[in-house]
């Protein structure tokens, strides 16, 4: 799950950086006072930015993957328990203790 919510929040700081770098093109010719000036506080704010849209992703995929879980559980539990499961022996040994 942070596999996918660190996936999903590369892919749209990218998206975003690419739209913000086309809009921007005419700050290019300063950019080299821009980012000794400003250099740390863009920093600072693009890492806020990117930890604030991970955060974000992962609240998302925790609330709408996550649905059901113990109920899933559960079920398995009394299969197990029943001796009507399809798992392996490794699994139902490790179980069983």
């Amino acid at each position: 799950m942070t596999g996918n919510a660190l996936l999903l929040a590369i892919t749209l700081f990218v998206g975003l950086a690419v739209v913000l770098l086309e809009r921007l093109k005419f700050l290019a010719a300063y950019k080299h006072s821009l980012f000794h000036l400003y250099g740390n506080d863009i920093g600072i704010f693009a890492l806020l930015l990117f930890l604030n849209v991970f955060a974000l992703f992962f609240v998302l995929l925790r609330r709408f993957r996550l649905k059901n879980t113990g109920q899933k559980l559960l079920h398995l539990d009394k299969q197990v328990k029943t001796g009507h499961s399809a798992l392996s022996r490794e699994i139902q040994e490790r179980y069983e203790e």
